[in-house]
Formats: C-alpha cells, sequence, structure tokens
C-alpha cells in the first residue's frame, strides 16, 4: 500500500509575526538565553548592522537549530532538510547566480503558478525580496540551513559561476586572449625582434645610444618623482580630527586566498583571532583551489571559528591565479566592504574598525582604502633587510606622496578594502592579469573613484631567499607590463578617463619603473666611467660622461639613500641604516626578475609564479602579532 505524499506547499508567507512576543523575550522565556545576553544583543544591534539572531548566534548564546525552529514557528514558514527535500530540477534559471549567493535564497519549488524560495537568512528575508525580481518579491519562502543553500546553488551554477570568474571583467580593460595572437601580433612581433637584432647588428652605436639617452630620462623621471612624493610626504597639512561616526558598523567580508599553504595556515588563524572587529560583523572567507590538496588537508585539520568558513574555486580553463579566485569568490561574500589579506598577514588588531570608520565619513568617491604593509622579519638576512628598507619606502613615503599630489596609485595585493557596489560596478579583477592590485587601483580611477591610504598596518613576511626573492620579483614586474599595456590600448581614452595630471602619473610610475630594471645595466656602465673605467666601443659616442652627468647619478643615488634612510627611521628601525648602501646591491637582482618578466610576457603571460610562505621562523611563531612601528609616524594622510 502506498504512504500518503506528504504536503509541502508552504503555508503562506504572513504579513506579521505570529507570535504576539518580541523575539528576545521568547529567546528568555524559553531559557534558551539569559536577560543579560539579551540586553548586550540588544545594545549592540543599535550599534552594528546585524540582528538580534546574528548577535546571539555569533557569541554561541544561541543554536542554529533552536533559532530555526523558532523562526519557522513565529513566522509559520517550513523548515526543510534541502538533503531530504532538494530543489526541483530547472528552477535555478529562474534567478541569477549573484543575487542567490548574495541573499543565500534559491528557487525552490513550484506549486502552480507560484515559486517557493529557500533561504538560510531569514532574518535578512526583507532585504533580500529588494534585490529580487519583481515577479519573485512576495513569492512564499521555506527555511533551510544557510550551508544547504550555499552547497547547491554553488554546485547548480559552477559552470556559470567559473566562466564568470574568468570573464567578469569588460575585454576593453581585460589582458585576457593574449596567450591566443592573432597573425598580425605574432608579426609584430617577429618585425620588432628582427629590428632588434639588425640594429644590434649594424647599427650597435646608434642602439645603445638610444637606450642609454632613454635610461637616463626614466632616471631623472624616477627621481624628480620621488623627490616630489617625498617633499609632499613632509608637507602634510594639519588635519582637522575625523567627524565622529553614528552610522552603525558594517559588516565586512575578508578574502584570504590560499595556495600551497602548509605552514602558515594555522598560524594565520591564530593570527586573526585577535581582531577586535565584532564578531557577528565579520566574515573571513578562506579562499581554497578545488584542486590543491595539500591546502584542503592543511585547513581540514584546523578547527574554524564561526566566523570564519571555505569557499572552494572550482577548475576552469587552465587559468589559475589570484584575481580569478577573487572573483570567484566575491559573490559568496556577505559583507558590505570587501578586503584582501594574504595567507602570511598579521593585520593590526583594530585595523577594521579603522577600515568602517574611515569609508563611513569619506566621500562617495573613495571607493578603495589600502593598508601599510611590513615585514615581521626584518632581520632574518641581508635580503629581508633591504626587502623591508624598500616596502618601507613605498608604503610610508612614496604611495603617500604620490596620493598628496592627487595622483592614482598602483594598489597592493593586500590589506585592501573596498566598497562591494563599487567593486562590482568597475568588474571585479583581471582574472588573467599577474599583477591585478596594481591594475584595479587605475581602473577605479578611470571609473572616477579615488583610493585613500589609511593609518593601519599589516605584517607580513619578507621573502628572504634570493631564487624566491626573484621569482615574486618577475611577477609583479610581469604584472606591470601587463597592466600598462592594457591601458594604453587607447591612450586617448584613458587620457580622457584619468585626466592630464593623472595620466602624466601613470606614465612617470610606469615607464620610469620598467626601464630603470630592464635598462640598468647601461647606467652601471656610465658608473663605472664615472669612476674610471673605460666604455664599451659601442658606447663611445657618450665620449665619457661629463661632470654634470656624473654629478646626476650622485644626486639621483644620494636622493635614493636619503629616501631609504627615512623610511628606516620613521619605522623605527634605526638598525637597518647601515644596511641602507647595500642597496645599490639589491637592486640588480630586480633587473634579473625584469628580464625573466619580459621573457614570460611573450611566452606565458599568465604564469602565477607562487612564493612560498611559511619559510622563517617568524611567520610561523602562533604567538606573534607585533607591529613596530607607531601608527602616528607611519600616517599617510
Amino acid at each position: 500500500m502506498n504512504e500518503p505524499r506528504p504536503n509541502l506547499e508552504p503555508r503562506q508567507f504572513p504579513k506579521q509575526d505570529l507570535s504576539p512576543l518580541p523575539l528576545g523575550r521568547t529567546l528568555v522565556e524559553r531559557a534558551w538565553i539569559t536577560p543579560w545576553q539579551l540586553f548586550f544583543a540588544l545594545h549592540r544591534q543599535k550599534l552594528w548592522d546585524a540582528t538580534l539572531p546574528e548577535i546571539l548566534l555569533s557569541r554561541g548564546w544561541l543554536s542554529k537549530d533552536r533559532y530555526w525552529r523558532l523562526h519557522a514557528e513565529r513566522t509559520g514558514m517550513r523548515l526543510i532538510d534541502l538533503n531530504r527535500l532538494p530543489p526541483e530540477p530547472g528552477l535555478f534559471a529562474l534567478l541569477p547566480p549573484e543575487v542567490c549567493l548574495k541573499h543565500n535564497i534559491l528557487p525552490w519549488r513550484r506549486f502552480g503558478d507560484r515559486i517557493c524560495l529557500a533561504t538560510g537568512r531569514p532574518d535578512r528575508l526583507a532585504k533580500a525580496r529588494c534585490d529580487l525580481p519583481l515577479q519573485y518579491a512576495n513569492a512564499p519562502v521555506v527555511i533551510a540551513p544557510e550551508d544547504q543553500v550555499t552547497r547547491l546553488i554553488a554546485r547548480q551554477f559552477r559552470r556559470s559561476l567559473t566562466s564568470l570568474a574568468e570573464h567578469r571583467l569588460h575585454p576593453q580593460y581585460s589582458s585576457r586572449g593574449w596567450d591566443r595572437r592573432s597573425l598580425l601580433q605574432k608579426l609584430t612581433l617577429a618585425c620588432l625582434l628582427v629590428g632588434f637584432l639588425v640594429s644590434l647588428a649594424f647599427a650597435p652605436k646608434a642602439l645603445f645610444l638610444t637606450a642609454t639617452t632613454w635610461a637616463l630620462i626614466s632616471l631623472g623621471a624616477a627621481t624628480a618623482l620621488r623627490i616630489a612624493a617625498m617633499v609632499a610626504f613632509f608637507r602634510r597639512s594639519a588635519r582637522a580630527p575625523p567627524p565622529s561616526c553614528t552610522a552603525p558598523l558594517p559588516r565586512i567580508s575578508v578574502m584570504v586566498p590560499m595556495f600551497k599553504e602548509k605552514e602558515i595556515a594555522r598560524a594565520l588563524i591564530r593570527r586573526l583571532t585577535r581582531l577586535t572587529y565584532p564578531r557577528a560583523l565579520l566574515d573571513v572567507v578562506l579562499v581554497l583551489e578545488e584542486k590543491d590538496t595539500l591546502t584542503h588537508a592543511t585547513v581540514a585539520r584546523t578547527a574554524l571559528p564561526k566566523w570564519m568558513r571555505v569557499v572552494v574555486v572550482p577548475e576552469g580553463t587552465g587559468v589559475t591565479t589570484k584575481p580569478r579566485a577573487l572573483n570567484y569568490a566575491l559573490d559568496f561574500c556577505k559583507g558590505d566592504i570587501i578586503g584582501i589579506w594574504d595567507a602570511e598577514d598579521a593585520p593590526a588588531p583594530d585595523q577594521l574598525e579603522r577600515v568602517a570608520n574611515h569609508l563611513a565619513t569619506a566621500p562617495s568617491d573613495v571607493a578603495c582604502l589600502e593598508g601599510i604593509l611590513d615585514y615581521y622579519n626584518p632581520y632574518t638576512n641581508w635580503l629581508s633587510r633591504c626587502f623591508s628598507i624598500e616596502y618601507a619606502t613605498w608604503f610610508r613615503i612614496i604611495l603617500p606622496g604620490l596620493s598628496r599630489l592627487k595622483l592614482a596609485i598602483p594598489l597592493g595585493g593586500t590589506t585592501l578594502f573596498l566598497r562591494r557596489h563599487v567593486i562590482e560596478e568597475v568588474g571585479g579583477w583581471d582574472a588573467h592579469n599577474v599583477t591585478e592590485d596594481a591594475d584595479l587601483g587605475y581602473r577605479l580611477a578611470r571609473f572616477g573613484y579615488r583610493s585613500e591610504l589609511i593609518n593601519t598596518v599589516t605584517m607580513e613576511e619578507a621573502n628572504c631567499r634570493p631564487i624566491a626573492w626573484v621569482r615574486q620579483r618577475s611577477r609583479w614586474l610581469k604584472g606591470f607590463m601587463v597592466t600598462y599595456l592594457v591601458h594604453m590600448r587607447t591612450p586617448h581614452s584613458l587620457w580622457r578617463d584619468l585626466g592630464a595630471r593623472q595620466f602624466l602619473g601613470f606614465q612617470l610610475v610606469f615607464l620610469s619603473t620598467l626601464s630603470q630594471f630592464l635598462l640598468a645595466p647601461l647606467l652601471w656602465i656610465l658608473w663605472g666611467a664615472t669612476f674610471g673605467l673605460s666604455l664599451p666601443n659601442w658606447h663611445a659616442g657618450l665620449s665619457g660622461p661629463s661632470l654634470w652627468l656624473s654629478l646626476g647619478l650622485i644626486c639621483a643615488t644620494l636622493s635614493n639613500m636619503a629616501t631609504w634612510i627615512t623610511a628606516a627611521l620613521i619605522t623605527n628601525r634605526s638598525k637597518l641604516i647601515p644596511w641602507a648602501p647595500t642597496m645599490v646591491l639589491y637592486f640588480p637582482l630586480a633587473t634579473l626578475a625584469a628580464y625573466k618578466a619580459l621573457i614570460e610576457l611573450v611566452v606565458a603571460p599568465y604564469y602565477w609564479d607562487k612564493t612560498e610562505h611559511g619559510k622563517t621562523a617568524e611567520a610561523t611563531d602562533l604567538e606573534y602579532g607585533g607591529h613596530p612601528a607607531p601608527l602616528a609616524q607611519a600616517d599617510p594622510e
């Protein structure tokens, strides 16, 4: 005898709660929470953009099972298990995947001409209804566990979400397709190579004289830009105290891309537990690649806190890059502010409070905040000392100076915080650019937005092994090359979008950086001639450096030295000052990396040279959390 089929049709969605009692009182009367817990949650609800259940759940005072049962009882919604009662096939296409993920909602069943939805966030249903298509805005809803809804969406939309991660950005701003060059592009590259070889064979003096002249021009431009940035840094004007923020603290999602991480995972989790941001508003997303079994095993052995979860990025068409992973995980984020940390990062405990307050009081065109990066292993060896000096110079002096000169800035890859609606508007990240952060900084500027630096420090692990350092720097420089070529596809459009000042700044930053590294050997030859060495035959056109040229080289070096020493002083690391003169031996490694990057630009433009983390004692020290530099000295604003 056949059993009768259960009636799955949900009850009509009520306009008000069926229970006459407030939720908090009901929880206290059932002894599920104490009165003081309710008082705490109600008080925090006025200060945070969080619902009462979210606060109670984040503190561990209320279980999800109890809350779902109570919510179903109070609203008349049906509580279901999607593993036993899965959605009807074919209904997923009714809603876009990004809407489903953003609100944790999906089409569940069809009853006549009505579509019933399932959600794992019933307390935020009113906000979700505002984003739904009109025909589903008043659809009946059932409750299902949030993780079940997320898994179903990820599985059903796997192909479209993976494609979106790789092709999210408009082709005008993307570097995808460079590995499939047209016949015209191949002919152009071949002609350039033949032209270079012919010039090298038949007119070497003219070729090297031209290259040396450009190297000197780029050296002068880089020196002028550095001096201008340093002057702007020291001429900071007195600021009025920031206005008090009365808006509730927002929910912040921070993505942490991880790939082939074994040593760093437990240390990362320990460091992030030092954050003081309310747990009800904190959403840390560990972004793992599907095929990365090493990191999966590492994370599986680690107990994750409630505010930390894993998003797995499916395999795609062969591109495995950090920006592709960020694009995929973006739709899984819950927050209105989207942040990025790297796996080896140790952010300041109050970093997220500073971000929230800054964005709440900043003008609406401020779309991105970038924090200060520093190293927690500056004294491991000579390479880490030089790397620490370079980072201190870039983040404490150069970037703040460029910002004060009202120039667009190339962003770093970590300690970035973006307004969610803006990163969605500009198309996310370029999944095919290996330095997606620098590209994003200028793309934001092209869309009319600004990036500001914020007074907070994130500590990282300095790459202190020569081969690994060269590989990392080659990836950065290849990304600089890609970013420059992408934005210069249509120079007139770039000029129109950025304006004259920022267009000039773009040229100075990229051309001077790349030229200095690629043409550095020609400047070394001039340095040798300055100290009495003879010039090669093909350099005879210069007839020896003049007095003014020699003085120029010396002044450029002294300005560099002054910047390096200043950077060491303002980070309270005076022990690094004696190592500043050795920076002239450090940057030749970048020249080696630049030629590696140039070759890869042609033969492997999407190759991501992975930087391994956790190779120093400081990186795996679970108790580490220090931030040596006083933030008042590092204030870039």
